[in-house]
């Protein structure tokens, strides 16, 4: 999603920005800044922001404000949390403005947009699927890495198109027809995407991932043989 500086009012950015700066203000406080300290973690979260720089500056688009593009929410918030996914992905923001991929009036609309609905998705899926189901490495991989994935993508694709036709940029009969079906597609390569990561991580390296707990896991069914 690149939504320009000159396609909606100038309130919406205004708005947005108030919203940004709240939640990331609220986010460094409350991130686990500590699990940055160690080289690994660091390395890993400053090599995902330039990852997901190189993934959203490809998109897709017939429209201003109608890009599509991967996000990369799921895995960013299954390995570091919602805070530092969340100010991560503004990072990532922040690198494709800075490659000319976007407008600076309109940053924290689309960061509000993107990472938002996504984190906080992919974090619900998590926290449901804890609360409701048992605590398999298979339930944890396809739940979160895989259906969060999409989720969290359908997630965006739902409230820019909301966020379009309250503005009446375009009229929601072309957004339901023209736009939002494209998300189940790309929620859909997201999924397969990010399940296959997330699967690669369990395997090799659960260390790497926060929302992964040996204990709850792996241990109790060592312990069982």
């Amino acid at each position: 999603m690149n939504i320009p500086d000159d396609l909606l009012p100038a309130p919406w950015y205004w708005l947005a920005w108030v919203i940004w700066l709240a939640v990331s203000a609220r986010c460094a406080v409350g991130a686990a800044w500590r699990d940055l300290q160690s080289p690994v973690r660091l390395n890993l979260f400053l090599g995902t922001i330039v990852a997901l720089i190189v993934i959203w500056s490809l998109r897709a688009g017939v429209r201003p404000g109608l890009d599509l593009h991967f996000i990369g929410a799921a895995v960013f918030t299954l390995c570091f949390g919602p805070r530092l996914a969340i100010l991560g992905l503004g990072l990532v923001l922040v690198g494709v403005n800075l490659n000319g991929g976007g407008d600076w009036t309109a940053f924290a609309l689309n960061a509000v947009l993107i990472a938002l609905p996504s984190v906080l998705t992919s974090w619900g899926v998590l926290r449901l699927a804890e609360y409701a189901l048992p605590p398999h490495v298979f339930v944890y991989v396809f739940v979160n890495g895989f259906f969060g994935a999409g989720l969290a993508v359908l997630a965006v694709g739902v409230c820019a198109t909301a966020l379009h036709a309250a503005a009446g940029i375009y009229p929601i009969d072309y957004l339901l027809e023209e736009y939002l079906p494209y998300y189940l597609l790309l929620g859909f390569s997201e999924a397969w995407l990010s399940g296959m990561i997330i699967t690669l991580f369990v395997i090799y390296r659960p260390q790497w991932i926060a929302s992964f707990d040996d204990a709850r896991y792996l241990n109790d069914k060592l312990n069982k043989k």
